[in-house]
């Protein structure tokens, strides 16, 4: 008989509730992640401005991506004004360091603090009601937001849009795509870690318990109203960050970018990329994001020609985006993310993957 140190460990075996809601569920998925990481701090040596510019895109919409989830995918609230929010956050850094002198290594992080003050207000009607009314609740708020960005020159700019002054750090000013990805990457990092991190709480797992059954989880006496409307708090917050990092890559902020259709795009994100998941936020953001440049490059591949098909390219980005969320909705309900499980555990069971 084999002595209990000659035995060999088989497989991943978790016998307590921490262990089975870590963030990395193998030690080989914590060391892709690290390599993964590392890979993306030698992309500026090796990729140019183009592909640098989508790695940027994608890292403050996918910030906000995972803000709207949080509401969205684990909460189980709609929100139809997320770009309002993430509007707000970059008027309000541009604005905190343009009139207070404070740098722009702390009004984004004040940018999103701000933002998420205007969230827990929008979060408190918001608490009382769900489903049909909360969609026209929040969006409202967009609409509200959207006129105080036209009406307020004393924050926005009004219909002039505002400057917004280039990140620095000790002096050294990033204001070039290889300087600035750097930026965005720490605060992806930093924000998917403390969203993950989230969902392990208490907090998180009272936001999962709202959204499945809310009546079980009202008698096991979780406070319904005060979830709903910290989720929104912790949603804006996120939503405020992403823009503010937008607004200063951008160096100007326009009240023009922050539409209705800008936060079908986020809830788009979502939902291609799984609903209440956090690694599906930047599935989907990825995925919309490289969407319409997919749809560029084969408008100018087929029709490189045709005058007309070039300059329907814009309608042709639009209609792209709403079919793939119909797809989605309808073969792939569960997002990308799901999918990814599946494709991972079948080679991860594989010969023996049914």
């Amino acid at each position: 008989m084999a002595s209990a140190h000659s035995r060999m460990r088989c497989g991943e075996f978790r016998t307590t509730y921490q262990a089975d809601m870590t963030i990395f569920p193998t030690p080989l998925a914590r060391q892709v992640a690290i390599v993964s990481v590392l890979l993306l701090l030698l992309a500026p040596l090796c990729l140019n401005a183009y592909y640098l510019n989508l790695l940027i895109q994608i890292g403050y919409y996918g910030i906000a991506a995972l803000g709207l989830n949080i509401v969205v995918g684990f909460t189980g609230q709609i929100s139809l004004g997320h770009a309002a929010f993430f509007g707000l956050g970059a008027f309000a850094s541009a604005w905190i360091s343009n009139n207070s002198g404070i740098p722009v290594f702390f009004s984004i992080p004040l940018a999103g603090l701000l933002t998420m003050a205007v969230g827990l207000l929008v979060g408190v009607p918001a608490g009382r009601i769900k489903g049909l009314y909360l969609a026209i609740a929040t969006l409202a708020s967009q609409y509200i937001l959207e006129d105080f960005f036209a009406r307020a020159e004393w924050f926005t700019g009004g219909s002039a849009g505002a400057m917004a002054s280039p990140f620095s750090v000790f002096g050294y000013i990033m204001n070039s795509d290889q300087s600035y990805f750097y930026v965005v990457l720490f605060y992806v990092v930093l924000l998917f870690l403390a969203g993950a991190n989230l969902m392990r709480t208490r907090d998180g797992r009272a936001f999962v318990a709202v959204r499945d059954h809310y009546l079980s989880a009202e008698i096991m006496g979780i406070n319904l109203n005060k979830y709903r409307i910290l989720s929104f708090g912790i949603s804006s917050f996120y939503a405020g960050i992403g823009g503010a990092l937008f607004g200063h890559y951008l160096g100007f902020v326009s009240a023009e970018g922050f539409t209705l259709l800008l936060s079908i795009q986020f809830l788009g994100m979502v939902i291609i990329g799984g609903l209440g998941s956090v690694m599906g936020s930047m599935l989907g953001t990825i995925f919309m994001v490289l969407l319409p440049e997919v749809m560029e490059f084969g408008v100018h591949l087929v029709g490189s020609n045709n005058t007309a098909l070039t300059q329907a390219l814009a309608y042709i980005k639009e209609m792209a985006i709403g079919l793939a969320i119909i797809l989605f909705l309808i073969f792939e309900p569960d997002g990308l993310a799901h999918r990814w499980r599946m494709i991972k555990n079948y080679w991860k069971l594989y010969p023996f993957s049914y």
